[in-house]
Order: structure tokens, then sequence, then C-alpha cells
């Protein structure tokens, strides 16, 4: 069967005229603008304070072996990887047509290095830390709550709710600096063009977020309207606090298994009180061990067994941090390949083909639609399209369509090139 990723010119130029979206079929109602890039290239980052299991949580994920050692700063310059986001769509399409390439959709992660006290002012190797933070899209915030003597700690003791105040207070500080410098480099444009006039929003946002870094709560906790959304985007893109964050609390392999430990209520409840987000219980000394016995079918299912149902939070952890960062896919399947595309939540079809190839976009005619559901329900185990079709699901869907997640694609389109120069 033909690969359904997009017809050639010739197959377009032969092709019926572009369908509009069918009637009936409304698009999403417009979601308020969300702060940070619109990309499908989007990064996570790993962040917290030094022996937390940042580089061994980033190890696992990415089946790499970057230094995680036992003192602070083993890690200096970010690592940076990518690990196969899992979906059971993507599994049961391979599975289907079983073709020679299978390209999963990828979430690209940066192994931070830890913070401490003082990171804003430069303590330890804070500014360059601070730097690698703001180079990513969302992050990981991994919270030590085990006690092992063996691993130190940069503070001496284990309390988790002093660590995220030690955190979200250099964060805090650090994004006050850069407040700072925007508003001096605007100060400075006006004195050389005193017919340079900033809105009254301006001033407004900014004494409002300077007040919220000031007492330490993230610029991502506030109240905004859909102008001031889009103006935090324009005046400040660069504010680390402004990040989707995702806390990952590291727990002792025991603590894990019987699913309790003493801080999880206290950290939910800080969690709670500055700005919210997704909290995710893991242990790195478990997974550790369930990766030691992977390659070995008996020794897994007798470390599975230990406690009925317990099972890696690894999978989880990646679809959450692909969620953040507002990403999507679809699928493209054929006999040579099923892939996933990254896009980002919201694009029209038009830009969904382009991330195949930008004369996809140019010359976008039409997208040929089915659900990933309705094809699994209706195909009966086939790869041809002849059953959805006959349901009347394998839809032609125009320039205005609105990508869905999961949706099976192909792309119609014709680019001629320009007449050259007489």
């Amino acid at each position: 069967m033909a690969d359904l990723v997009a017809s050639s010119d010739a197959a377009a130029a032969a092709a019926p005229a572009p369908v509009a979206a069918k009637k009936g079929k409304k698009a999403p109602a417009a979601e308020v603008p969300r702060f940070g890039r619109v990309k499908s290239n989007l990064k996570m980052g790993v962040l917290g304070l030094p022996n937390v299991g940042k580089s061994s949580l980033f190890n696992l994920l990415t089946e790499q072996a970057v230094a995680a050692e036992n003192y602070p700063f083993c890690t200096i310059d970010p690592n940076e990887s990518r690990c196969a986001v899992p979906d059971i769509r993507y599994d049961w399409l391979c599975d289907l047509w079983n073709p020679p390439s299978k390209y999963p959709a990828y979430l690209h992660i940066t192994d931070i290095a830890g913070l401490i006290k003082g990171a804003s002012e430069g303590a330890g190797l804070g500014n360059a830390f601070l730097s690698h933070i703001q180079a990513v899209d969302g992050l990981y915030h991994v919270i030590r709550a085990f006690d092992n003597p063996e691993v130190v700690h940069v503070e001496d003791t284990v309390d988790p709710v002093r660590d995220l105040n030690t955190i979200i207070h250099e964060l805090c500080r650090k994004d006050l600096a850069y407040l700072e410098t925007v508003k001096a480099k605007e100060q400075l444009e006006i004195k050389r063009d005193p017919k340079f006039k900033l809105p009254p929003l301006y001033f407004s946002l900014m004494e409002k977020m300077t007040k919220m870094l000031e007492d330490d709560v993230p610029l991502r906790s506030g109240e905004y309207n859909i102008e001031e959304v889009a103006k935090i985007n324009q005046w400040i893109p660069n504010a680390i606090t402004l990040k989707p964050m995702v806390y990952l609390v590291n727990l002792d392999a025991r603590s894990f298994k019987r699913k309790g430990n003493k801080w999880l209520v206290p950290i939910q409840d800080w969690v709670n009180t500055h700005g919210g987000g997704t909290i995710i219980p893991f242990s790195v000394e478990w997974e550790q061990g369930l990766w030691a016995v992977r390659n070995d079918p008996a020794a897994k299912e007798t470390y599975l067994g230990e406690v009925p149902g317990l099972k890696s939070v690894l999978p989880r952890i990646v679809k959450i941090g692909y969620n953040v960062l507002n990403l999507q896919y679809f699928f493209t399947c054929g006999d040579t390949e099923v892939r996933c595309w990254t896009i980002p939540a919201g694009a029209t079809a038009p830009e969904a083909a382009g991330a195949i190839h930008s004369d996809f976009e140019r010359g976008f005619i039409k997208a040929e639609v089915v659900a990933f559901q309705d094809f699994k329900d209706l195909c009966g185990g086939q790869k041809s399209m002849a059953n959805i079709k006959a349901a009347g699901k394998y839809r032609q869907e125009g320039r205005n369509y609105v990508m869905q997640d999961g949706d099976i694609v192909h792309f119609m389109f014709n680019v001629t090139n320009a007449g050259k120069k007489k």
C-alpha cells in the first residue's frame, strides 16, 4: 500500500480541487495565548539542587550514561538528548504495517547542573546554570524526598519544602534582574526618542510582576487576560518563572513501593500555594533496579511482582513533559514508514504539512484525514482505507482545519517552479 505521507506534484496535479472542511465540523474554540514559544522543537530541562537525582533520571529517560556522581556540580555543561514518547497508538500502527522505518515522537531533554542558594548572585556555578534554564521551554523540577547518608545533601539535611523555597527564590531573583534589564532598555529608548511612548499596560504589568517576584511568586501563577499574556510574551519572552513546571518527587524504593512518604503532603501544599502544577512521585532507586533486569524476562517479572500493579513511572514523566510544552503529533503510515510528526497544538493542516517539508505547506491543496480510533475500529486489521471510506470517516480537510492529536494524514500538494527571468 502506498505510504500515507504526501503525494508528489504529479499526483497532486491530478487530484480533485481542494475540499473545504466539512460543514458542521467546528474548529476548537480559540485558546487563551500561552506563555513561551509556539514551535515544534521545544525542550524540557531537568532542574533541582545538586544530588537530588537529576542526572540519574536523565540517564534513565534517555538511556545514556552521563556523569551522576555523589558530589555537587558533577554536571557543569548541560547534557542534551531526546527520548521517545511512548504511545500505544504508534505501537499498534507499527505492528499493522511492519515497515522497515519506524520513527516515534521525541521529547528533547536537557540535564541542567544543580542550583544552590545564592545562584542568582553567582554562587556555585549559578549564573551559567540559570542561563541554561532560560534556554529550555519547560522544567522538570526534581525534589529529593529520600534519606541516604551515602548521598550528600548540599544543605546537609533532607527538607524538600526548604529546597523548593530555595529554588523558587533563585529563579524569581533571576527574573527580577531580567525585568530590571528590560525596563532599563525601554528607558534608554525613551531618552533616545522623546516621541517613543510605552502603553499604560506596560507600566501596570511591570509593577504587578515586579511585586510578584519580590515576594517569590512565580510569574506563571498570576492572573492575566488575553492582551496581557500576549504582551508578556512580547516584552519578557525569556522569563524563567513563566515556563511550565512538572514536580518530580524522588523517593526511596521502599516509599515508592508502599506509595507513601512523609513529605508528599507538605510538597503538595507548597505547590498549591506557588502556582500549582503536576506532581509525580517516582524513585530513581527503584527505576534503576528495573533497568538492570530489563533484558531478563524472568528477573523482570519477579522484580515487578514484588508489588502487584507497580510499574515504571518514566513513560508518564515523558508524556506529561510533552503535553506541558503544548505539543502533539500526527501519523503518516505506509509500507515503508510509520512516523509521528510533532507540531504545536492548534496547528492548521498546512502548518502540519510544513513539518514534513516546506513545499508541502507552500503548495498545500488538501489533507485526507482519519482519526486514529476510527481507523483502528473500522480497518478490520487491514492496511486499506476502504472500510473507513465506506463508513464516511475518511475526511478531506482544507487549509483551515485544526489538526487533532493522533490524526492519520495524507497530504495533497502541488508546487510549481517560478518562471525563469528573461
